[in-house]
Protein backbone atom coordinates (compact mmCIF):
# COMPACT_ATOMS: atom_id res chain seq x y z
CA UNK A 1 0.00 0.00 0.00
CA UNK A 2 1.43 3.50 -1.12
CA UNK A 3 1.23 5.52 2.09
CA UNK A 4 2.16 9.45 1.25
CA UNK A 5 3.45 11.30 4.80
CA UNK A 6 2.11 14.99 4.47
CA UNK A 7 4.51 17.57 6.09
CA UNK A 8 5.55 21.58 6.69
CA UNK A 9 2.62 23.22 5.28
CA UNK A 10 2.52 26.83 6.19
CA UNK A 11 1.44 27.36 9.70
CA UNK A 12 4.23 28.61 12.52
CA UNK A 13 4.69 24.27 13.46
CA UNK A 14 6.70 23.95 10.06
CA UNK A 15 9.86 22.84 11.83
CA UNK A 16 7.96 20.10 14.05
CA UNK A 17 6.29 19.15 10.99
CA UNK A 18 9.28 17.85 9.28
CA UNK A 19 10.56 16.26 12.56
CA UNK A 20 7.35 14.03 12.58
CA UNK A 21 7.34 13.44 9.33
CA UNK A 22 11.22 12.41 8.67
CA UNK A 23 10.31 9.57 11.86
CA UNK A 24 7.62 8.48 10.78
CA UNK A 25 9.41 7.78 7.44
CA UNK A 26 12.27 5.97 8.65
CA UNK A 27 10.21 4.25 11.15
CA UNK A 28 7.15 3.06 8.86
CA UNK A 29 7.83 -0.50 7.83
CA UNK A 30 9.66 -0.41 3.84
CA UNK A 31 8.64 -4.26 3.38
CA UNK A 32 4.38 -2.98 4.03
CA UNK A 33 3.89 0.24 2.79
CA UNK A 34 5.62 2.29 -0.24
CA UNK A 35 6.49 5.14 1.51
CA UNK A 36 6.16 8.76 -0.49
CA UNK A 37 7.41 11.54 1.34
CA UNK A 38 4.81 14.55 0.41
CA UNK A 39 6.54 17.93 1.77
CA UNK A 40 3.94 20.63 0.71
CA UNK A 41 4.86 24.32 1.24
CA UNK A 42 1.75 25.77 0.97
CA UNK A 43 -1.47 24.21 0.81
CA UNK A 44 -2.79 24.99 -2.88
CA UNK A 45 0.21 22.63 -4.10
CA UNK A 46 -0.96 20.05 -2.26
CA UNK A 47 -4.26 18.28 -4.49
CA UNK A 48 -1.84 16.91 -7.44
CA UNK A 49 0.48 15.65 -4.84
CA UNK A 50 -2.27 13.48 -3.04
CA UNK A 51 -4.93 13.06 -5.37
CA UNK A 52 -3.83 9.24 -6.37
CA UNK A 53 -2.21 8.24 -3.13
CA UNK A 54 -3.59 4.99 -1.18
CA UNK A 55 -3.20 6.45 2.14
CA UNK A 56 -1.96 9.47 3.66
CA UNK A 57 -0.37 9.69 7.02
CA UNK A 58 -0.92 13.57 8.15
CA UNK A 59 2.35 15.06 9.85
CA UNK A 60 1.09 18.09 9.49
CA UNK A 61 0.69 20.01 13.15
CA UNK A 62 -0.85 23.47 13.69
CA UNK A 63 -3.21 25.66 10.95
CA UNK A 64 -3.84 23.23 7.92
CA UNK A 65 -3.05 20.39 9.57
CA UNK A 66 -4.83 19.81 13.42
CA UNK A 67 -7.74 22.15 12.14
CA UNK A 68 -9.74 19.69 10.25
CA UNK A 69 -9.28 21.80 6.39
CA UNK A 70 -6.86 19.33 5.35
CA UNK A 71 -8.93 16.38 6.68
CA UNK A 72 -12.00 17.84 4.79
CA UNK A 73 -9.70 18.17 1.62
CA UNK A 74 -8.61 14.63 2.00
CA UNK A 75 -12.36 13.65 2.39
CA UNK A 76 -13.34 15.47 -0.58
CA UNK A 77 -11.18 13.65 -2.57
CA UNK A 78 -11.90 10.15 -0.83
CA UNK A 79 -8.44 9.88 0.53
CA UNK A 80 -8.13 7.49 3.71
CA UNK A 81 -5.83 9.51 6.47
CA UNK A 82 -4.48 9.17 9.66
CA UNK A 83 -6.37 9.98 13.08
CA UNK A 84 -9.32 12.19 14.06
CA UNK A 85 -12.02 13.48 11.56
CA UNK A 86 -13.27 16.76 10.51
CA UNK A 87 -15.56 17.66 13.59
CA UNK A 88 -12.69 16.79 16.11
CA UNK A 89 -10.26 18.42 14.47
CA UNK A 90 -11.57 21.67 14.56
CA UNK A 91 -13.24 21.44 17.85
CA UNK A 92 -9.90 20.82 19.67
CA UNK A 93 -8.40 22.80 18.07
CA UNK A 94 -10.49 25.57 19.40
CA UNK A 95 -9.37 25.92 22.77
CA UNK A 96 -12.49 28.47 23.59
CA UNK A 97 -15.01 25.59 22.36
CA UNK A 98 -13.31 22.39 23.88
CA UNK A 99 -13.56 24.83 27.33
CA UNK A 100 -16.96 24.80 27.10
CA UNK A 101 -17.67 21.37 26.23
CA UNK A 102 -15.23 20.34 29.31
CA UNK A 103 -17.53 22.54 31.46
CA UNK A 104 -20.53 21.12 29.93
CA UNK A 105 -19.02 17.44 31.00
CA UNK A 106 -18.48 18.49 34.47
CA UNK A 107 -14.97 18.32 33.55
CA UNK A 108 -12.87 21.15 35.63
CA UNK A 109 -10.44 22.98 33.03
CA UNK A 110 -8.43 26.33 34.41
CA UNK A 111 -10.97 29.77 34.54
CA UNK A 112 -10.56 31.87 31.46
CA UNK A 113 -11.16 35.03 29.88
CA UNK A 114 -11.72 35.57 25.81
CA UNK A 115 -10.61 38.74 24.84
CA UNK A 116 -10.91 39.59 20.53
CA UNK A 117 -8.67 41.46 19.24
CA UNK A 118 -10.86 44.03 17.55
CA UNK A 119 -12.51 44.65 20.86
CA UNK A 120 -8.80 44.70 22.98
CA UNK A 121 -7.84 47.50 20.04
CA UNK A 122 -10.73 49.62 20.91
CA UNK A 123 -9.23 50.23 24.21
CA UNK A 124 -6.92 53.25 24.51
CA UNK A 125 -6.88 53.01 28.00
CA UNK A 126 -5.34 49.76 29.02
CA UNK A 127 -6.30 49.93 32.74
CA UNK A 128 -9.85 51.12 31.60
CA UNK A 129 -9.68 47.40 29.49
CA UNK A 130 -7.75 45.49 32.64
CA UNK A 131 -11.18 47.11 34.94
CA UNK A 132 -13.83 45.67 32.25
CA UNK A 133 -12.52 42.45 31.96
CA UNK A 134 -11.98 41.90 35.62
CA UNK A 135 -8.39 41.20 34.82
CA UNK A 136 -7.61 43.59 37.70
CA UNK A 137 -8.93 41.65 40.08
CA UNK A 138 -7.28 38.40 39.04
CA UNK A 139 -4.09 36.90 41.12
CA UNK A 140 -0.86 36.39 39.31
CA UNK A 141 0.40 34.59 37.72
CA UNK A 142 -1.61 34.30 34.40
CA UNK A 143 -1.34 32.41 31.04
CA UNK A 144 -1.75 34.40 27.74
CA UNK A 145 -2.28 32.16 24.45
CA UNK A 146 -3.85 32.00 21.48
CA UNK A 147 -7.17 30.24 21.18
CA UNK A 148 -5.72 28.38 18.38
CA UNK A 149 -2.21 27.07 17.82
CA UNK A 150 -0.05 24.21 19.67
CA UNK A 151 3.02 23.54 20.33
CA UNK A 152 2.92 26.01 23.14
CA UNK A 153 3.78 28.95 20.34
CA UNK A 154 2.80 31.86 21.35
CA UNK A 155 1.88 31.05 25.32
CA UNK A 156 3.13 33.12 28.03
CA UNK A 157 3.47 32.76 31.48
CA UNK A 158 2.89 36.45 33.40
CA UNK A 159 3.49 37.80 36.76
CA UNK A 160 2.47 41.56 36.45
CA UNK A 161 0.27 43.91 34.71
CA UNK A 162 2.80 45.07 32.67
CA UNK A 163 3.91 41.51 31.36
CA UNK A 164 0.42 40.79 30.89
CA UNK A 165 -0.39 43.41 28.38
CA UNK A 166 2.64 42.53 26.28
CA UNK A 167 2.18 39.08 26.46
CA UNK A 168 -1.83 39.25 24.96
CA UNK A 169 0.33 42.04 22.24
CA UNK A 170 2.34 38.98 21.22
CA UNK A 171 -0.01 36.62 21.41
CA UNK A 172 -2.59 38.33 18.72
CA UNK A 173 0.13 38.14 16.59
CA UNK A 174 -0.62 34.59 16.05
CA UNK A 175 -4.64 34.32 16.02
CA UNK A 176 -7.31 37.42 16.81
CA UNK A 177 -8.44 35.45 19.37
CA UNK A 178 -6.61 35.26 23.34
CA UNK A 179 -7.15 33.55 26.10
CA UNK A 180 -6.30 34.37 29.57
CA UNK A 181 -6.51 31.51 31.43
CA UNK A 182 -5.58 30.77 35.67
CA UNK A 183 -1.88 29.36 36.00
CA UNK A 184 -3.00 25.95 37.89
CA UNK A 185 0.02 25.09 40.40
CA UNK A 186 0.03 21.28 40.40
CA UNK A 187 1.29 17.90 38.72
CA UNK A 188 1.38 17.89 34.52
CA UNK A 189 0.77 15.25 33.10
CA UNK A 190 -0.78 14.17 29.29
CA UNK A 191 -2.60 10.92 29.00
CA UNK A 192 -2.49 9.47 25.32
CA UNK A 193 -5.30 7.43 24.08
CA UNK A 194 -5.13 4.86 21.29
CA UNK A 195 -8.30 3.50 19.75
CA UNK A 196 -9.99 4.31 22.82
CA UNK A 197 -7.91 2.97 24.87
CA UNK A 198 -6.10 4.77 27.60
CA UNK A 199 -2.26 4.38 28.23
CA UNK A 200 0.48 4.80 30.46
CA UNK A 201 0.06 8.28 31.97
CA UNK A 202 3.25 10.53 31.43
CA UNK A 203 4.08 13.15 33.89
CA UNK A 204 5.79 15.75 32.63
CA UNK A 205 8.60 18.01 34.99
CA UNK A 206 9.79 20.95 32.73
CA UNK A 207 12.68 23.55 33.61
CA UNK A 208 11.08 26.26 32.77
CA UNK A 209 7.26 27.61 34.07
CA UNK A 210 5.21 25.68 31.76
CA UNK A 211 5.84 23.18 29.31
CA UNK A 212 6.79 25.50 26.91
CA UNK A 213 8.63 25.09 22.89
CA UNK A 214 11.94 25.03 24.04
CA UNK A 215 10.84 22.20 26.81
CA UNK A 216 8.75 20.15 23.95
CA UNK A 217 11.88 19.87 21.16
CA UNK A 218 14.83 20.34 23.70
CA UNK A 219 16.48 16.86 25.37
CA UNK A 220 17.14 18.45 28.48
CA UNK A 221 14.43 20.68 28.61
CA UNK A 222 11.68 18.58 30.72
CA UNK A 223 12.01 15.12 32.53
CA UNK A 224 8.96 13.07 31.13
CA UNK A 225 8.49 9.54 33.00
CA UNK A 226 6.02 7.04 33.29
CA UNK A 227 3.79 7.86 36.76
CA UNK A 228 1.77 5.63 38.81
CA UNK A 229 -0.90 7.60 40.14
CA UNK A 230 -2.88 6.14 43.38
CA UNK A 231 -5.75 4.22 41.93
CA UNK A 232 -8.50 6.57 42.96
CA UNK A 233 -6.41 9.29 40.98
CA UNK A 234 -5.87 6.83 38.08
CA UNK A 235 -9.17 6.03 37.57
CA UNK A 236 -10.39 9.15 37.73
CA UNK A 237 -8.07 10.44 35.11
CA UNK A 238 -8.83 7.15 32.57
CA UNK A 239 -12.24 8.09 33.36
CA UNK A 240 -11.86 11.83 32.24
CA UNK A 241 -9.75 10.83 29.25
CA UNK A 242 -12.87 8.19 28.29
CA UNK A 243 -15.42 10.66 28.51
CA UNK A 244 -13.37 13.48 26.20
CA UNK A 245 -12.61 10.91 23.43
CA UNK A 246 -16.18 10.13 23.45
CA UNK A 247 -17.75 13.49 24.16
CA UNK A 248 -15.62 15.21 21.26
CA UNK A 249 -15.56 12.33 18.81
CA UNK A 250 -12.08 11.40 18.84
CA UNK A 251 -10.21 8.89 16.35
CA UNK A 252 -7.41 6.96 16.06
CA UNK A 253 -5.15 8.64 18.05
CA UNK A 254 -5.04 11.84 21.02
CA UNK A 255 -2.99 12.67 23.57
CA UNK A 256 -4.68 15.22 26.46
CA UNK A 257 -3.12 17.48 28.53
CA UNK A 258 -4.08 17.89 32.09
CA UNK A 259 -2.81 19.00 35.49
CA UNK A 260 -3.56 17.63 39.08
CA UNK A 261 -4.03 20.48 41.69
CA UNK A 262 -5.15 19.79 45.27
CA UNK A 263 -6.52 16.54 44.62
CA UNK A 264 -8.83 17.91 41.27
CA UNK A 265 -7.77 17.16 37.83
CA UNK A 266 -7.83 20.12 35.47
CA UNK A 267 -8.19 19.55 31.61
CA UNK A 268 -6.01 21.77 29.55
CA UNK A 269 -6.31 20.91 26.57
CA UNK A 270 -6.17 18.00 23.27
CA UNK A 271 -3.89 17.39 21.39
CA UNK A 272 -5.30 15.50 17.65
CA UNK A 273 -2.40 15.49 15.91
CA UNK A 274 0.38 14.87 18.34
CA UNK A 275 4.15 14.86 17.83
CA UNK A 276 5.56 12.08 16.53
CA UNK A 277 9.59 12.95 17.49
CA UNK A 278 11.97 11.10 19.68
CA UNK A 279 10.75 12.81 22.21
CA UNK A 280 7.43 12.79 21.70
CA UNK A 281 4.74 11.16 24.28
CA UNK A 282 2.42 9.30 22.83
CA UNK A 283 5.43 6.71 21.50
CA UNK A 284 6.81 7.01 25.04
CA UNK A 285 3.65 6.24 25.97
CA UNK A 286 2.49 3.63 23.51
CA UNK A 287 6.20 2.02 24.56
CA UNK A 288 5.53 1.74 28.33
CA UNK A 289 2.25 0.17 27.15
CA UNK A 290 4.33 -2.70 24.93
CA UNK A 291 3.99 -1.26 21.61
CA UNK A 292 7.38 0.11 19.70
CA UNK A 293 7.35 2.89 17.42
CA UNK A 294 7.16 0.99 14.16
CA UNK A 295 4.36 -1.06 15.41
CA UNK A 296 2.25 2.14 16.62
CA UNK A 297 2.13 3.69 13.52
CA UNK A 298 1.25 0.18 12.18
CA UNK A 299 -1.76 0.39 14.44
CA UNK A 300 -2.72 3.98 13.20
CA UNK A 301 -2.75 3.06 10.06
CA UNK A 302 -4.53 -0.22 10.66
CA UNK A 303 -6.93 2.03 12.72
CA UNK A 304 -7.42 4.60 10.31
CA UNK A 305 -8.64 2.23 7.83
CA UNK A 306 -11.40 0.90 9.64
CA UNK A 307 -13.29 4.22 9.68
CA UNK A 308 -15.47 4.66 7.45
CA UNK A 309 -15.50 9.00 6.57
CA UNK A 310 -17.49 8.89 3.23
Amino acid sequence: MQVGVIMGGDSMEREISFMTGNEVIKNLDKTKYEVVPIPINTRFQLIDQIRDLSFAFIALHGEFGEDGKIQAMLETMHVPYTGCGIFASALCMNKIMSKIIFKNCAIETPGWIHIKLDVYNSYEDKNLFMKDFNLDKKFFPLVVKPNKGGSSIGIFVVNTKEELLNSIDLSFKFDKDVIIEDFIHGEEITVSVLNGEVLPIIGIKPEASFFNYESKYSKNGVEEKIISLPKTLHNKVKTIAETIWKEFSLQVYARIDMIISGGEIYVLEINTLSGMTENSLIPKSAKAYGIPFNELLDKIIEYSLMIDRY
